[in-house]
């Protein structure tokens, strides 16, 4: 869940995984997924166990527009894995997808598996999570980061009055990476309900709860000096940078996903401590607990593929990817202890009693949720390059709610 949706280039990368035939259907089991670099090398290692060959078609972009065009030509995969869960909202609710195999859903808790409920029946079954309420630091040199938002941002002036590094890494360059922030905030602000609102449209755009935000990041991501080289240089800078800047010293904290742990752990310096994950800081309401996720939905009429999704929800399928890192599940028959260093995240997120909060951008309809240079993205990466100056917050809702209404005009509502 780092920068995968990259490129649309290329998106026809098909890998066979295995030989022979599969379902007496004469082809492998196809399956596309948004993943792309190291997540599609650990994927491929996971089907490569599969009994059956599997086909990986990494459709990297957009991969509504790609699985839509293969729908209406009548060449749709049999599995397609999927980040933004709305997509299995809207083609459940078409008819293109069969509901998940019963046996799959006791595997969830079940605030998870509600997220993927379409008119009462389970469309879509979970394969790869990520917590991304996290700040990552160095303990060789600062302490941990405060649990309150007034501390840390105490603590981000602190730093950059200091003038020894930076405070604070970001890959802004990568537009989720902004939403995410807005999102950890939105959460620790919102009364029940509020946050979900924004999916829904109870809640507007340019109401006080998103103005709340933003004033807050703005509170941030304006203190001079607070990222490497200036606002300038963190919109062309990639999430992945972000977590070297931190590794090598050059940035005191990155706000990121679990996913930082692998890409720490590559650049790490020799001799350098790992860097280590706090909790986001709690806003008045509490402390976020935002989530994503790839969810796996089954188009309709294959049975191969339902065999397939069955058996990426059993707890022995990714073990390679585990054993890799960077791969956490809600799937509650995986104890958090198989993840080593993450296991207190992983509980976190197979937590019955929990609450998540799933990624806004995920969510949110048409072009609003993104991709690259549309919508939310877009308007956070344009929101930072102004934050400096007077009428930022007024001009970020304004977008937005403009945004919105182009969602729902996309969507024919």
């Amino acid at each position: 869940m780092t920068s995968r949706r990259a490129v649309l280039g290329g998106a026809l990368g098909a890998v066979v995984a295995g030989a022979g035939g599969c379902g007496g259907s004469g082809r492998p089991v196809q399956v596309a997924v948004v993943w792309s670099g190291g997540e599609l090398v650990r994927f491929r290692e996971v089907v490569r166990q599969y009994p059956q060959p599997v086909d990986v078609v990494s459709t990297r972009n957009d991969i509504d527009a790609f699985l839509s065009a293969r729908y209406r030509a009548g060449n749709q995969p049999d599995v397609a894995i999927v980040p933004q869960i709305s997509l299995i909202a809207d083609y459940a609710r078409r008819g293109w997808l069969q509901p998940v195999p019963p046996e799959v859903t006791g595997r969830f808790a079940d605030n998870w598996r509600a997220m993927l409920t379409v008119d009462g029946r389970e469309y879509g079954a979970w394969v790869k999570a990520a917590h991304k309420s996290l700040v990552w630091y160095s303990p060789d040199r600062q302490g941990p980061p405060p649990d309150t938002w007034p501390a840390f941002v105490s603590l981000v002036r602190e730093l950059a009055g200091a003038g020894r590094r930076a405070p604070l890494a970001i890959g802004a360059a990568d537009g989720w990476v902004l939403t995410d922030w807005l999102e950890n905030l939105l959460i620790g602000l919102a009364a029940d309900g509020q946050y979900q609102g924004l999916v829904d449209g109870a809640e507007p755009w340019d109401g006080p709860l998103v103005r709340t935000a933003l004033t807050e990041l703005a509170a941030v991501w304006a203190i001079p000096g607070a990222f490497p080289d200036g606002i300038g240089r963190a919109l062309i800078t990639q999430q992945e940078e972000s977590v070297i800047q931190v590794a090598e010293g050059r940035a005191a904290m990155v706000v990121e996903g679990d996913f930082v742990a692998a890409t720490a752990e590559r650049f790490r310096p020799a001799g350098a401590t790992a860097l280590t994950a706090a909790r986001f800081p709690a806003g008045p309401r509490g402390r976020p607990l935002l989530v994503a996720g790839d969810a796996a939905m089954v188009f309709a009429g294959s049975r191969a593929g339902a065999e397939l999704l069955e058996w990426l929800t059993r707890p022995e399928s990714f073990r390679p990817w585990i054993a890799a890192g960077g791969y956490l599940s809600p799937n509650t028959l995986i104890t958090p202890d198989a993840y080593g260093p993450a296991a207190a995240r992983a509980a976190e997120l197979s937590d019955p009693g929990g609450a998540p909060r799933f990624d806004l951008s995920d969510q949110l309809r048409g072009s609003l949720g993104g991709p690259d240079g549309l919508g939310s993205w877009k308007i956070l990466q344009d929101f930072l390059a102004e934050v400096n100056r007077p009428g930022a917050v007024d001009r970020a809702c304004r977008r937005l709610v403009r945004a919105a209404a182009q969602a729902r005009r996309e969507a024919g509502s």
